[in-house]
């Protein structure tokens, strides 16, 4: 009796997502209520392996605590760059605790990068993008290994740079959920007040976008509220949002 052919192994080169799926998550979620859109995505699951990317900056309670009520389990991401304010570190604790949040993964960047490229600590002092590049980017695009989609707290009242984000975008292979797009401050100040949520102890300080201490300054009355982000540079974004940084060998030497 003749040998069942043997069964060809074949590699899956699709990619994950395509703009086409992005198109149809768009269309199909227009209009609806953004907690609404959160229960459907994580109950049916239409995003594949997703996380939370979180800051727990001034505004990311809101975030955390909508996907908190829906599935406190959902993996939440925080990157410490080993440059944030000790408050921050403090108020990501108090949020984990009080939203009863489990899937806290905190990630840092490789020590023998920063060893390589940022012996002195003082990278961000001369080239910020590099600095971001090494201590954000890179260790991020290394977790995200793990996930076909993540979840921001972006908003399009933010920045300029922010203005016509959707409510899914296109990241490589990969989708960009982003919940808030649409969502105003008093939107976000209306959430706070309505679920008691806790304000980053920096806020009342004036510090509206907070990120790495030494690169986070108080913004300034009639401001957008990244001004005081990478303040004196010509630079808005850190680039885990697919921003374009200085490619390998292009870094600035000092």
């Amino acid at each position: 009796m003749a040998e069942p052919a043997r069964r060809i192994d074949r590699i899956d080169t699709a990619p994950r997502f395509t703009a086409a799926d992005v198109a149809r998550l768009n269309a199909r979620f227009k209009g609806v209520p953004t907690l609404d859109v959160i229960r459907a995505v994580l109950a049916e699951k239409l995003l594949g392996r997703l996380a939370v990317v979180s800051s727990f900056g001034a505004e990311s309670a809101v975030l955390l605590d909508l996907v908190a009520s829906v599935d406190p389990a959902t993996p939440v991401v925080f990157l410490d760059t080993g440059k944030m304010f000790p408050e921050t570190l403090a108020y990501r604790d108090l949020l984990v605790e009080r939203l009863g949040l489990t899937g806290i993964r905190t990630i840092a960047p490789e020590a023998a990068t920063i060893e390589a490229k940022d012996s002195t600590g003082l990278r961000w002092s001369y080239d910020p993008d590099g600095c971001c590049e090494i201590r954000k980017v890179l260790p991020l695009a290394a977790a995200m290994k793990d996930f076909d989609a993540s979840i921001t707290g972006r908003k399009g009242f933010q920045a300029a740079t922010r203005a016509n984000i959707e409510r899914f975008e296109l990241d490589g292979d990969r989708i960009k959920f982003n919940p808030l797009a649409d969502w105003t401050k008093p939107d976000l100040d209306a959430w706070f007040e309505s679920r008691g949520l806790p304000r980053h102890p920096l806020e009342a300080q004036g510090y509206l976008s907070i990120g790495c201490a030494p690169c986070t300054s108080v913004v300034k009355p009639g401001e957008d509220p990244r001004a005081g982000r990478w303040r004196g540079w010509d630079k808005v974004e850190c680039g885990i949002h697919g921003e374009p940084l200085p490619r390998p060998g292009e870094e600035p030497v000092f």
